[in-house]
């Protein structure tokens, strides 16, 4: 799906992610427009050419337009990116909403879950706007690394050519490689997921176990991920692919992924209030293991890790019992077979 095609890109979201697509895209030759909620990050990285706030030591392109205008952005570009936190998604999408042409294309970059509703980022998208040609970018992608050209790869999920054929044009290089497919429910959900298990690999790397019992968490993740995937309808191969196992595995690994970060310092005694205050940026899970563990009671679906990790940041636990609850989870035969 090659394509040298030159568009207007509006990138919605000026945190490390946003930063990043916007700097790829801009580099790749497109006009591109990034939007930013601050009006003094605005400034700053007009003037500085770097998000100090969230992408230190990293140089922005000249041609990269900064704005605090989102109807300017919207009005401006043929291929929308939305990457703002799961929490905020509704109203910047209302904002989104005001402005928006609906032949327009809009790639979403946001991991979870609405809370009360538990809809995807893409339902979301479409009861506040007109726009119908949506996507998802979902894949293993730490936005330090790949700012600073770090090869990996990434997913584009949608039911439109279009959207896919935009998204590669925006954003594939030489170090970024963009695949397609058009499963927007498995994106979703894998980009969603993976960030309780991140948070429970972190708490496992705080109390300073090895890779055995980080495979043995992932493999687990990755079926109570399955699991999920199912209820909500989604094409279980996805989670083989880049917003499934890529994903999981690059977040659940690495300290540069905040969800890591967040379970790391629980499983030191520090407590979770505080940890996010500090925090710049949103670590995801926190709110995702309570929406998806709404949806689970809901359907009543048994998913042991997602309740142990609600069980720690929401229910008053504590780490060794959330590692009694990872170990008991039940033996026996690893795969049901359909008859």
């Amino acid at each position: 799906m090659m394509s040298d095609e030159a568009l207007r890109v509006g990138v919605i979201g000026a945190g490390s992610w946003g930063t990043t697509l916007a700097k790829i895209s801009a580099e790749r030759g497109h006009e591109t427009r990034l939007w930013a909620r601050r009006e003094e990050l605005a400034a700053q990285l007009r003037e500085a050419r770097e998000n100090v706030d969230y992408l230190p030591g990293v140089s922005l392109p000249d041609s990269l337009q900064v704005t605090h205008d989102l109807a300017e952005v919207v009005r401006q570009s043929e291929l929308l990116v939305l990457v703002v936190p799961s929490h905020a998604l509704r109203l910047v999408a209302r904002c989104v909403g005001d402005t928006a042409r609906g032949e327009q294309c809009l790639i979403h970059a946001t991991k979870g879950l609405e809370r009360g509703t538990h809809k995807r980022m893409s339902e979301i998208l479409r009861e506040e706007t007109c726009l119908r040609k949506i996507g998802v970018l979902a894949g293993p992608n730490l936005a330090a690394e790949l700012a600073r050209g770090e090869p990996t790869g990434t997913l584009i999920a949608s039911r439109y050519e279009e959207v896919r054929r935009r998204g590669h044009a925006a954003f594939s290089n030489g170090y970024f490689r963009v695949y397609w497919g058009s499963d927007v429910v498995g994106a979703e959900v894998g980009g969603a997921f993976k960030n309780i298990i991140a948070l429970a690999a972190g708490v496992l790397s705080g109390l300073g176990l090895g890779e055995n019992a980080r495979a043995l968490l992932l493999t687990r993740g990755l079926g109570e991920m399955a699991e999920l995937g199912t209820a909500m309808g989604a094409d279980l191969t996805t989670f083989g692919g880049m917003a499934g196992v890529g994903d999981l595995v690059a977040t659940s690994s690495s300290p540069l992924s905040r969800n890591f970060q967040v379970g790391t310092r629980l499983a030191r005694g520090e407590r979770l209030e505080p940890i996010q205050a500090e925090m710049k940026m949103v670590a995801e899970g926190v709110n995702t293991s309570l929406a998806v563990m709404e949806f689970a009671r809901a359907r009543r679906l048994t998913l042991p890790i997602v309740s142990a990790v609600h069980r720690l940041l929401h229910e008053g636990g504590d780490v060794p019992t959330l590692l009694q609850e990872l170990m008991a989870i039940p033996t026996g035969q690893e795969f049901r077979r359909s008859s």
